[in-house]
């Protein structure tokens, strides 16, 4: 499987992602918003975009679609809840369903809500999992539930299903937002050392060239896998008389996206 990670270098820190077969060069591109820079890439490394992938329908992860399936003819998959939305989709999938990619590649889809009630995250299959998450998990953070999400519905989607993936799963979200999110797991967990080793290491990156963490790394540094590590709780219930005397792990998750909203 190929992967090409492309940074929109738009004020979202936008993340694209180009998935293709090395036997056939076809391709699926997931959230094309910067339809040029896709293009470019595909053509650089001779690869025929066949798919376009939308995880979820805001804006700045479809708007690119019409253009996009103008230039290339692909098929637009999104999950099927989303599809009247986001208008113009080929195929609705739903949890469990696959797409392939020319003769070597398949994708597994995941139904992940809580940012949106309708997100797709798609998981690769064989050797060396990825996982292109789009605005649901982020690296070292979580998606806001700001425009149609729900916080107690993405903390099942992060304890019943991506806390269950293997730690060398790949981790490539829908933006770059890292060292904000390094920020405030350090605002939390000031004594985590690997978060902050990784701070410094990645303060200033180009994101034309992004780190890849895995899971094992966000085990580490991502605060809304860490909900009952003593210090986090701790801090949480310094600051908030509303936590309670032994809170369980979605009092604490909800309360760290609440705090994060406003950090």
């Amino acid at each position: 499987m190929i992967v090409h990670q492309i940074y929109a270098d738009n004020p979202l820190r936008n993340f694209h992602y180009l998935i293709a077969c090395p036997e056939s060069r076809d391709a699926l591109v997931i959230d094309p918003l910067d339809v040029s820079r896709c293009l470019d890439v595909a053509a650089k490394h001779d690869l025929k975009i066949t798919k376009i992938l939308n995880t979820h329908e805001h804006w700045d992860h479809v708007d690119g679609n019409a253009e996009m399936k103008q230039a290339t003819g692909a098929i637009i998959y999104a999950h099927h809840g989303a599809m009247d939305k986001i208008g113009n989709v080929d195929i609705g999938l739903k949890a469990g369903d696959e797409i392939s990619i020319g003769t070597s590649v398949t994708l597994t889809a995941l139904d992940t809500p809580g940012h949106t009630m309708s997100h797709l995250c798609l998981l690769s299959n064989g050797k060396d999992p990825a996982l292109f998450c789009g605005d649901t998990l982020f690296n070292a953070g979580a998606g806001n539930c700001h425009h149609g999400g729900d916080p107690d519905i993405l903390y099942d989607t992060f304890s019943q299903q991506l806390d269950k993936l293997p730690d060398d799963t790949r981790i490539y979200p829908g933006h770059d937002y890292i060292v904000n999110n390094l920020e405030f797991t350090l605002d939390r967990e000031p004594s985590n050392a690997q978060a902050q080793a990784m701070l410094e290491k990645l303060k200033g990156q180009d994101p034309h060239d992004a780190y890849i963490t895995t899971m094992a790394d966000e085990r580490r540094i991502n605060s809304f896998f860490r909900l009952e590590n003593p210090a986090i709780i701790k801090k949480l219930k310094s600051e908030n008389t509303k936590i309670s005397d032994t809170p369980k792990p979605r009092e604490i998750f909800k309360a760290l996206r609440e705090l994060r909203n406003h950090w």
